[in-house]
């Protein structure tokens, strides 16, 4: 894919809405990461440009996406979204995309042992909270200290990113509690 126009870049750097997400789109331009993971897609317009994006760079393979969200198995309450089939269309044109349906940390559980390393981690606030505190021990496996791992905590909030000690600590509270009960 052709490299990204200054005028693009500037746009998506400086000037895209939502402002918060300007962080990723600096990070993905820079780094070009190959391996992809999402947890909570929304709208999809976020990942269209991150994996445009990363596919504009030059990397020595293609971009590997792999998103998980709960897609047509929405509660009333959730966060907007699309489903399944939408969300294979319009990305799969972007990057090797792989697709989990299902709550985040049922769905990362199944998956996580054939998935490898990520260069790229988000966490999206469209993530439930109650699902996303039994991925860490999960997703503790599939970064290493060179993971850039991106975290919004509330919808509309900024990104932050956060370290695989982090990511350690979390998957340490989460176990502990199972020890106990076990125990």
């Amino acid at each position: 894919m052709a490299t990204y126009g200054r005028l693009r870049r500037l746009w998506l750097t400086r000037f895209s809405q939502p402002a918060a997400e300007r962080v990723i789109h600096r990070h993905v331009l820079r780094t070009a990461p190959v391996r992809v993971l999402e947890l909570g897609l929304g709208l999809l317009v976020r990942t269209e440009r991150l994996l445009t994006a990363a596919a504009s760079r030059p990397t020595p393979a293609p971009v590997h996406y792999v998103g998980l969200d709960r897609f047509e198995g929405r509660a009333a309450g959730d966060p907007p979204g699309v489903s399944l089939k939408e969300a294979h269309q319009r990305l799969h044109k972007l990057a090797k995309v792989q697709l989990v349906p299902g709550n985040v940390d049922t769905s990362l559980a199944r998956v996580c042992n054939h998935l490898g390393s990520f260069d790229l981690v988000l966490v999206s606030a469209d993530t439930d909270s109650r699902h996303l505190e039994r991925c860490w021990f999960f997703l503790q496996r599939l970064v290493t200290p060179a993971t850039t791992i991106f975290v919004q905590p509330q919808a509309s909030a900024a990104w932050s990113t956060i370290t695989k000690a982090r990511i350690d600590e979390l998957a340490a509270k989460t176990v502990q509690p199972a020890l106990r009960r076990a125990g």
